[in-house]
């Protein structure tokens, strides 16, 4: 997801498929974005449509320190390809904090970053044929 106007979509067509949906940020989101916005993001989406059951996972690419500052900030998981032996450590740390660390990016199901700057209509039936509710 790459705006709240994703993360909003995605909610919408899986609290009308009554499914769990995973806001995963854009690649690298955790460098150039940070943590703070990523969490603010998801709270609001989830205030938008607080019917809507997701996780969310913020992909700090290989930036050990990005990693460091989501652990802190309490993301709920992130994503960190960095070296094995760093990857080791912060996932230890992460688990220390209750954040989820995962070693690779998951597969998207829908990647929205064409859709930037979409229509909050168009993105929801993207979701939703996604989803199979559209």
């Amino acid at each position: 997801m790459h705006g709240l106007a994703h993360a909003i979509a995605a909610l919408d067509a899986a609290a009308a498929a009554n499914c769990q949906v995973v806001l995963a940020s854009a690649p690298g989101a955790g460098i150039y974005g940070g943590p703070g916005w990523f969490r603010e993001m998801v709270a609001a989406a989830r205030e938008t449509v607080p019917a809507a059951r997701c996780t969310s996972i913020l992909d700090c690419g290989g930036d050990a320190g990005a990693a460091q500052a989501a652990i802190r900030a309490r993301v709920e998981a992130i994503v960190f390809t960095g070296r094995a032996d760093v990857a080791e450590r912060l996932a230890d740390i992460a688990r220390q904090s209750g954040v989820g660390f995962a070693p690779e990016r998951p597969a998207a199901a829908l990647d929205l970053s064409s859709a930037f700057f979409a229509a909050p209509e168009s993105l929801r039936a993207r979701c939703a044929a996604v989803l199979g509710t559209g």
